[in-house]
């Protein structure tokens, strides 16, 4: 079992919208965090103004939190927070692994899966760790409804977080729950995390609907058989089922398909509006939409366990052949007939 002392140095890895606002949140509760940002010059930036002018602006950084592109301060952790995008964090940690040792924490709170290897961003961070002998640091994720500006607002907040070990779970529990973030702990890393990667699919895809001018029963059939596609891979994968029904599956997915804040949902609401994919990530100003790379390998996932994903195999369609947004929908409502279940 892990010891990790009281009051334990928490370092939240990735100086974007999401880090940002969970090292506020944090900071809230009383807790001292170091923000590591990817390269000094970011970090002097977000330093000199106190607050995250690119990413998460109109947020002041308060003095609990310090902000360092100094790769050294990883050592001195107790609870890693990785919120690194998935196109990153195996470099990433291949890069910072050599100041990580036994006996801390790695909690990932990328939604994302790797283009090439379809891996999770636990998986990709325990084969990097491997390499070095740290095979059995425990590794666990973080996810639910969590709009980062909300975080950031202090708006309450209910996510879950995941260890194999239920005891580093409950640890992770109390060290950052508080008034406005609710941690709810569970067993089911696989089930937590590929809710969370492929729930931004589905966002796309209901962006795609609002786009193209459709209303809310479009929005309502797409969410329902967007989580019936999500489960059967992530059960396939070897989650459990219920998870998909809470907040690291279902309560993702409302939010993200129907929220202004989601960057997947605009991502393909714009797609919807033809306008095209590289000018629209452009638009975002150096912010992530995970779903444009997690729908390939999700699709890898599902040829690898034979699992049909009707909406996702059309959005990547939409993303990566350019095919029309109302022909995909179209495909979709013409696809043979099934049974509900």
């Amino acid at each position: 079992m892990t010891v990790i002392p009281i009051s334990p140095r928490i370092v939240v890895l990735g100086a974007g919208a999401w880090g940002t606002a969970l090292a506020l949140s944090l900071a809230r509760s009383g807790r001292q965090v170091t923000l590591w940002a990817f390269t000094p010059e970011l970090a002097k930036t977000i330093d000199g103004a106190r607050e995250n002018v690119q990413f998460l602006p109109g947020f002041s950084l308060p003095e609990q939190i310090s902000v360092t592109g100094d790769d050294a301060v990883v050592a001195h952790a107790d609870i890693l927070f990785s919120v690194i995008p998935s196109e990153f964090l195996h470099a990433t940690i291949v890069r910072l692994r050599s100041q990580m040792h036994a006996g801390q924490i790695l909690v990932s709170a990328t939604k994302g899966l790797e283009t090439g290897t379809n891996l999770r961003m636990t998986q990709v961070i325990a084969n990097a760790l491997a390499e070095t002998g740290l095979g059995n640091v425990p590794i666990g994720a973080l996810s639910g409804p969590s709009f980062a500006k909300e975080v950031a607002e202090g708006q309450p907040t209910v996510v879950t977080v995941a260890f194999l070990d239920h005891a580093v779970a409950a640890l992770v529990q109390r060290e950052v729950s508080s008034e406005t973030l609710r941690l709810y702990t569970s067993s089911d890393v696989v089930g937590v995390e590929l809710g969370g990667a492929l729930k931004n699919v589905i966002a796309i895809a209901a962006g795609v609907a609002a786009g193209v001018g459709l209303g809310h029963n479009s929005s309502a059939g797409l969410i329902t058989r967007g989580i019936a596609e999500i489960t059967r891979l992530a059960v396939a994968c070897g989650a459990r089922r219920e998870t998909l029904s809470g907040l690291s599956g279902l309560g993702d997915l409302v939010l993200t398909c129907t929220g202004s804040l989601s960057r997947n949902r605009t991502v393909g609401q714009a797609l919807g509006e033809g306008r095209k994919l590289p000018e629209i990530l452009e638009s975002l100003g150096g912010k992530v939409a995970e779903g444009v790379r997690t729908t390939r390998a999700a699709l890898g996932l599902a040829r690898k366990h034979g699992i049909e994903m009707p909406i996702t195999e059309q959005m990547e369609l939409i993303l990566n052949e350019g095919k029309d947004p109302r022909e995909a929908i179209r495909a979709l409502m013409l696809r043979p007939g099934k049974d509900e279940h």
